[in-house]
């Protein structure tokens, strides 16, 4: 039995396209795999540890090789707890709306925490980074409110897919399947267009996941 994550990135609910193209994956996943198990965590309602004082100085105090203080062993056990949370998935979709070319702070705060040197990638001078999460297959459902295709005078503006999908990268990620809903500014018929297109394309990738 395997175990699946799926990371919402979006406040917006039933509201929210990403989620919909996600959940229309999920949903079709559950059907082909019905022994599996799916993990639903959504970031806007999920508490996050901080990732300042004392978490910052536990890390530093692990790269150079000194003890915690009481309140820094504390701190790291929460960021732990958060990526392990990630790393004992073996198969992972996220949500991912775009806000403001990006992604939500919110995945931001949650990449900061689990991105950790000796939990979700190493460093060595003979082989440079190298991600630890590894053999795992990802699923990504963007949602953007404009249009962005390659080769558009627009490209350049989507930090959205190009950051998610490079965090992906070096944290080990080469099985990274995706289906993007844009232009869901364009008018309700426009939207609904590419939802249902990306709906479509989101079951069908599921079935070989």
């Amino acid at each position: 039995m395997s175990k699946l994550l799926y990371i919402q990135a979006s406040p917006r609910g039933n509201r929210s396209y990403s989620i919909a193209v996600a959940d229309a994956f999920v949903e079709a996943y559950r059907t082909a795999h019905p022994d599996d198990s799916v993990t639903t965590v959504n970031l806007f309602t999920t508490e996050l540890p901080p990732f300042d004082g004392f978490a910052l100085n536990a890390k530093y105090a692990i790269l150079q090789g000194q003890d915690h203080t009481g309140e820094e062993a504390a701190a790291w056990k929460a960021v732990e707890s958060v990526i392990e949370m990630f790393t004992s998935a073996d198969k992972f979709v996220f949500a991912v709306p775009m806000w403001n070319f990006g992604i939500p702070y919110r995945l931001k705060h949650f990449i900061d925490v689990i991105v950790q040197p000796g939990y979700t990638f190493s460093f060595s001078p003979e082989e440079g980074y190298k991600g630890l999460v590894t053999g795992k297959p990802a699923f990504v459902a963007y949602s953007r409110g404009g249009a962005y295709p390659p080769g558009s005078d627009t490209e350049a503006f989507d930090l959205q897919t190009k950051y998610f999908e490079l965090f992906l990268g070096f944290i080990g990620f080469t099985d990274v399947r995706r289906a993007v809903v844009e232009g869901t500014l364009s008018g309700p018929e426009a939207a609904e267009m590419a939802r249902a297109a990306a709906v479509e394309e989101a079951k069908k990738s599921a079935q070989s996941f």
